[in-house]
């Protein structure tokens, strides 16, 4: 063998261990690159799940250890008459919040509109809410909805309708917390629906417009069927955020407020339990029950996606 021949056979057997040398290395780098978002997920959000579920078995008080007391506090459960009660309001809200899904698919269609002058202004203003803090928003809106002085029961007055206690009465308080959770919600979820609408090729509305479809057969043949992923995917985050609902209640139904005992979602009587009566282990066996019913609700709905989200090939 040649000495060319020799360094060819040389060259060639040591290129796949630099090809598994590189690729080793890709690997470590790769680990490197996560690993602050796989330590902070296992800190702060797997960790305090498992020690969740732990004491959910135990009955741990605002002083002394927990002590294992089995399922007790899952018997208790079931026949907390507050318990009922939250579960209902916190599933009507997820439930009337999917109505702020299709408000915020036309004022997505409206802002993506060509043409619409002053559009970096009106985009901005829809999406005020989502950055505002909670607190702010619910003073603003309890001064609305104030029955003596706010402004909702003024403009009524004005056509001689008058007006309620909006957050007192049991009728109508907790539409009127929806109220506020579908609107402050409107312009995060138009955000994701301006992408999506973007992501339509502009072909299916010019062959649309030759074979004579009008704009509203464009929007229900067109727009609506290839939005549906974005739509599949807002109507997911809202039952999710729907169940997890907990400012609104809380800084609207303060402690003390009348109508608290009737309008608390589930987060919020899990922090009344763990922090304000100190049944921490009570407390943890509700926000597992949640977390099972958010679980079985994700999987249904993508259980039941397959019948009407289209994907483009």
């Amino acid at each position: 063998m040649s000495t060319i021949e020799r360094a060819a056979t040389v060259k060639a057997a040591a290129r796949p261990v630099h090809r598994r040398r590189m690729r080793d290395r890709e690997w470590v780098w790769g680990y490197l690159m996560i690993a602050p978002l796989v330590l902070g997920l296992g800190t702060f959000y797997l960790w305090p799940m498992v020690q969740s579920v732990y004491y959910s078995f135990t009955e741990w008080t605002l002083f002394g250890d927990a002590s294992w007391v089995g399922l007790d506090n899952y018997t208790k459960l079931l026949s907390d008459p507050s318990i009922g009660k939250a579960l209902r309001n916190t599933f009507v809200y997820s439930a009337l919040s999917l109505l702020g899904i299709p408000i915020a698919v036309v004022v997505a269609a409206l802002l993506n509109a060509r043409g619409l002058k002053l559009v970096g202004l009106y985009r901005t203003l829809y999406f005020l809410p989502v950055v505002t803090m909670p607190t702010a928003v619910a003073m603003v809106w309890s001064w609305l909805y104030n029955g003596d002085y706010g402004l909702i029961n003024y403009l009524l007055s004005l056509v001689g309708i008058q007006g309620k206690a909006w957050l007192s009465e049991p009728s109508t308080a907790l539409y009127a917390v929806i109220v506020v959770g579908v609107w402050s919600a409107i312009g995060y979820n138009a955000v994701i629906f301006m992408a999506g609408l973007q992501g339509i090729p502009q072909h299916l509305y010019e062959a649309a417009s030759i074979d004579g479809a009008g704009r509203i057969r464009q929007f229900f043949k067109i727009t609506l069927p290839l939005l549906s992923p974005s739509i599949f995917f807002v109507s997911v985050l809202t039952v999710i955020n729907g169940l997890q609902v907990f400012d609104m209640f809380f800084l609207i139904f303060r402690k003390g407020s009348p109508a608290r005992e009737d309008n608390q979602s589930v987060v919020s009587l899990f922090f009344s339990y763990a922090f304000e009566d100190g049944a921490k282990g009570y407390a943890a066996a509700l926000a597992v029950v949640l977390l099972a019913i958010t679980l079985v609700l994700t999987v249904i709905q993508f259980r039941l996606q397959k019948k009407w989200v289209h994907y483009a090939s």
